[in-house]
């Protein structure tokens, strides 16, 4: 007999007032899950905006993962999951991919990392789209410069002055005191 996978559920609403009702989003995902036929061994939900990871549910649900708890963690939609970017997104599903736990999102069928191809394509274009947003920011920050050299601007420090601040951080500066008094 095949053992029925596990899930859990996360849920995150940004306000803890009467105006956002996490149950909104757990009574369709407790039938998704009914549907895909897991059980639901737990279900986290945050109260916290999505722009941090710091959220006290998420981290634990991030833990439990860890510890193989569940295979696969149901979301409304992936910003209700985080909203960090895609960098931090794209860390949080490789963690949970290499403790084989997927992700399944109800309002995008595309987000399904529990199909290893799907897992291995959707890593692949997050990573893509954020180098490509490297690239972007690169070209923001060298076109901010050229601007500011044609307007006249002096950038950097003026020659012959050393940056002492960030030699005293490296310990430069100790350093080279305590060999003077040797000397």
């Amino acid at each position: 007999m095949k053992k029925q996978k596990t899930s859990a559920i996360y849920c995150r609403v940004s306000k803890s007032d009467e105006s956002q009702n996490p149950e909104n989003q757990l009574v369709p995902l407790r039938k998704f899950a009914e549907t895909l036929n897991y059980k639901v061994v737990k279900e986290y939900i945050d109260y916290a905006s999505g722009g941090s990871g710091n959220r006290p549910q998420f981290q634990q649900m991030l833990k439990e993962a860890k510890q193989r708890k569940f295979d696969v963690i149901l979301v409304w939609a992936l910003d209700r999951f985080s909203r960090e970017g895609i960098l931090n997104t794209l860390g949080y599903l490789k963690a949970l991919r290499q403790t084989n736990v997927g992700l399944k999102s109800l309002q995008e069928s595309w987000v399904d990392t529990t199909d290893s191809g799907m897992a291995e394509l959707l890593i692949a274009i997050f990573s893509w789209v954020a180098e490509q947003e490297r690239r972007r920011i690169i070209e923001r920050i060298h076109a901010g410069l050229a601007t500011a050299r044609a307007t006249g601007k002096i950038l950097g420090r003026p020659k012959g002055v050393k940056d002492k601040k960030r030699r005293k951080r490296s310990g430069y500066l100790l350093r080279w005191q305590k060999e003077k008094v040797l000397i």
